[in-house]
């Protein structure tokens, strides 16, 4: 008897529908997970939804368990919480976290589960993908203690990196953004807040997640000399202008790249992925990680939901879905 599931599809750029699938039963050291929360990455799943994936990076953006191709038919999505109905005794029964699409029941290898804590509740648990992000960029750039840092872009991944920099004693952090609005969070976060033509210069380090050309632009301007700007913004098909004159040469300032899909060369040798994600899933015992959660929404509303949100409509940090009230044929 084959199990049925409903999976969100992104059919074509823009429009978004509910699909059935067909799960194969499970073998010895597969399980199957019955999903209790989803949630929408704003920024990726944006950028995926209105078509906007270069061809050039097909491949490179692919997501683990990604059915179809781009620009679509596609099935994507990576922050999945869910219930081990079958598998392995040690997981069945558990709560775990998969870097799988919104879809109501899957079959994965017991690999590609990572059970949550249990003192981290399913809805914070499903940011494990992100603050996995914000540490993979923490170690890519090392701050020390005593650094003065920014994180310019107050959306989840900047929230996310800017709680991971107040467990390093003596740094102080700034979070910056164009919405006064996000000042309620970054104190919920215990970190300080500025407008961007406020902001204080003679930083360290800087964070970038903002993807905009003008947020770059401000992180380079609020460098020391000789600092850092790590560059977290994926921008897609979009075409970035930065200047580089002003200080850029004569204070030797740095722009670098960091990327979640490969671990941190400064760990890559000691640490794997799993071993990146478990630590996510641990930092999220941390409950001002909750000031994040802005709202939700039935999963069988997941396709008007990313039209919201790609168009600006349903603003916020991360948005989940629920799975409680899903009706799923079980059997044919």
């Amino acid at each position: 008897m084959q199990r049925e599931a409903l999976a969100f599809w992104l059919r074509e750029p823009g429009v978004g529908e509910i699909r059935r699938t067909m799960l194969a039963p499970p073998g010895a050291q597969d399980v199957a997970v019955k999903t209790l929360r989803s949630a929408v990455s704003r920024g990726t799943e944006s950028l995926v939804f209105g078509g906007h994936v270069p061809p050039s990076q097909y491949d490179a953006m692919r997501a683990p368990f990604q059915d179809g191709d781009f620009p679509g038919p596609v099935k994507y999505g990576y922050l999945n919480v869910g219930l081990v109905e079958d598998g392995p005794p040690q997981l069945r029964g558990r709560t775990v976290f998969c870097l799988h699409p919104h879809q109501t029941a899957y079959v994965v290898p017991a690999s590609a589960v990572t059970v949550v804590p249990d003192d981290v509740p399913v809805s914070r648990a499903v940011l494990a993908g992100i603050v996995e992000t914000a540490v993979n960029a923490l170690w890519d750039a090392g701050p020390l203690v005593g650094d003065r840092v920014a994180v310019v872009g107050a959306g989840t991944v900047g929230c996310c990196v800017a709680r991971l920099l107040t467990r390093i004693p003596g740094v102080s952090v700034a979070l910056v953004d164009v919405d006064p609005a996000r000042a309620d969070v970054a104190a919920a976060l215990e970190v300080d807040f500025a407008l961007p033509d406020q902001a204080a210069g003679d930083r360290d380090l800087v964070f970038h997640t903002s993807a905009t050309s003008s947020g770059l632009q401000r992180s380079l301007e609020l460098l020391a000399p000789e600092g850092t700007v790590l560059e977290l913004s994926w921008y897609g098909d979009a075409t970035t202008v930065l200047s580089l004159g002003g200080s850029f040469h004569s204070g030797r300032l740095a722009v670098r790249a960091s990327q979640v899909g490969m671990v941190a060369p400064s760990r890559r040798g000691r640490r794997t992925t799993a071993d990146r994600l478990a630590l996510a899933l641990e930092l999220l015992r941390d409950a001002a990680f909750d000031s994040l959660l802005t709202g939700e929404s039935p999963f069988e509303t997941l396709p008007d939901v990313m039209a919201r949100v790609v168009s600006g409509d349903l603003p916020g940090l991360c948005h989940t879905l629920t799975y409680d009230a899903v009706e799923v044929p079980c059997s044919v």
